[in-house]
């Protein structure tokens, strides 16, 4: 049986110019200490360092010399990103395995791109539903607040995937931008407990769902979805109306009408905004009803702002960009098969779980554009979770292991509660960045830490709408830049169709073309629901 991946031929990404360039100079720098390096240059952190739309991103702790960036970006020049940005705001079809566009930025833009006259009429849409359901005119069966008991209004995004992560994050990081009398949930797994304990202790008449698929075919959702009507029709019987607890975003109206959900409920998608991007539409339905739509124009507004520096800042001061190449500096020239993510604020707990699918379904590819396998690594592992958590977890991996995992810091300075609390958090956020990157010597060797970790550290002031916008911004762009300059596709997923295509053979009881193991483990598990 020949290998799952045969050696790749060369490439000609690989063979250009600059790429030849970036090899020969980690051969010559690859030995080199972080420590000497800031020894060196006292000016190191002022001259790696910028700012883009309230974010501040250093850099300095990175393995780079004076001689690396322009390296970087002179490949970044070679592979076109000024021009594969313009194309991309201009609408053309740069996910080009599907045909079509990836155009997230005209869902936060106010000129210059195209569709502009289609989201803003989406968006008023979504902003009716939100403040309807704010205001507690649906959910219920009376059309009093919060239904025939009164109390909280519970909106529930039925998702999976994009669907999920991108608003569960937001939602999650705004829980301050809520009021009492509105909560956001986020059901995404076909595990029945996911919603059963969702539902504990939720009075039906102040329950509304979404149910968020564009293709209005998702397994895991649509049986979420059936779930939740068949609990609403068991407890309110005759009072039970979909039109009060019930609205759909696809890309299948028609389906979603049919499966009972009414015309003015149903809040189309696009198939020019990828899953992953989607928080922005009516995917964001549900953060839009929690925080209200000016907030919800505030998430927008920052994205807005990051989407501006993107298109106009050069190479040298693009955020997205550096990000993107010390990326591919450090998985590809110096081997980090893993990128940690650590944001220290506890409202950005969901982060790595976003960025987790953003960065690794978007470049988790094995071919380039021409169709050929690449001999070169593409995304990284994705991970990582909330500081100070991870601090008494996996960062004694960071310090002292035997694996190179590049981190990102992000850190808001300021926020809500005790002071002396959220300076110790940020203390802390610092501290770990400047010990992975100097390390420490000790005359007993257990005591030792190498350092020359890599890491970024993105500082800004607080978590905001606007803030967070864009943050979330910045990784889009600059996930999609690492495809670039890894000469591959970001916006298309097969890995994942495959996998849905098969779940849905073995769910019929299909298996011909199935493997021994899975058609003995399929036998198993058949055997074992007989007996319960």
């Amino acid at each position: 049986m020949p290998p799952l991946s045969p050696p790749a031929s060369p490439t000609a990404l690989t063979q250009s110019p600059a790429w030849k360039a970036l090899r020969d100079h980690h051969g010559r720098t690859a030995g080199q200490h972080m420590r000497d390096l800031f020894a060196a240059d006292p000016g190191r952190a002022q001259r790696f360092g910028l700012e883009a739309a309230g974010l501040h991103l250093d850099y300095s702790k990175q393995r780079i010399t004076a001689e690396t960036l322009p390296l970087l970006l002179g490949l970044a020049a070679q592979q076109q990103i000024p021009d594969r940005i313009r194309q991309m705001f201009a609408g053309d079809d740069i996910n080009f395995t599907e045909h079509r566009p990836a155009l997230h930025v005209a869902l936060r833009a106010e000129t210059g791109v195209p569709f502009l006259d289609e989201v803003r009429a989406v968006r008023q849409s979504m902003y009716a539903l939100a403040e309807s359901l704010r205001s507690g005119s649906v959910p219920g069966t009376s059309g009093t607040k919060g239904g025939t008991t009164g109390g909280t209004v519970h909106v529930i995004n039925l998702g999976i995937g994009g669907s999920d992560l991108g608003p569960r994050l937001a939602a999650g990081a705004l829980t301050r931008y809520t009021g009492p009398s509105l909560k956001a949930h986020f059901v995404t797994n076909v595990d029945p407990s996911d919603l059963d304990e969702t539902l504990a202790g939720i009075a039906p008449e102040n329950a509304f769902f979404i149910v968020t698929s564009k293709s209005f075919t998702t397994v895991e959702t649509l049986s979420n979805a059936e779930r939740a009507r068949d609990w609403l029709k068991s407890r309110l019987g005759a009072r039970f109306d979909p039109a009060r607890h019930f609205a759909a975003v696809t890309s299948a109206p028609d389906a979603a009408r049919a499966w009972g959900i009414p015309e003015a409920h149903v809040l189309p998608m696009w198939d020019w905004v990828g899953g992953r991007y989607s928080l922005w539409s009516a995917v964001g339905l549900a953060v839009a009803a929690a925080v209200g739509p000016q907030h919800f124009d505030e998430l927008l507004a920052g994205a807005r702002a990051m989407d501006e520096h993107f298109r106009s800042a050069p190479l040298e001061r693009n955020m997205p960009v550096i990000m993107a190449a010390l990326s591919l500096w450090n998985s590809v020239f110096h081997g980090a098969e893993t990128q940690v993510v650590l944001p220290y604020c506890h409202e950005l707990r969901d982060l790595p779980s976003y960025l987790q699918q953003l960065q690794m379904e978007s470049n988790g590819k094995r071919v380039n554009k021409a169709g050929q396998p690449v001999d070169y690594p593409t995304s990284p592992v994705f991970w990582g979770s909330a500081g100070t958590v991870g601090q008494h977890s996996f960062h004694q991996l960071l310090h002292q292991g035997t694996h190179l995992i590049p981190a990102d810091f992000i850190v808001p300075v300021n926020g809500p509660g005790d002071k002396e609390a959220r300076h110790m958090l940020v203390a802390n956020a610092l501290a770990q960045a400047s010990t992975l990157a100097v390390g420490a010597d000790n005359a007993d060797p257990h005591r030792v830490h190498p350092g020359n970790q890599p890491s970024n550290t993105i500082l800004f002031d607080r978590l905001t709408p606007q803030s967070l916008g864009a943050l979330i911004a910045l990784y889009e762009h600059k996930v999609y830049a690492e495809s670039i300059l890894l000469d591959i596709n970001a916006f298309d997923q097969w890995g994942v169709e495959l996998g849905k295509k098969v779940a849905r053979e073995i769910q019929s009881g299909a298996g011909s073309n199935l493997d021994a193991s899975t058609l003995e483990l399929m036998r198993r598990a058949d055997a074992l629901r007989k007996t319960s």
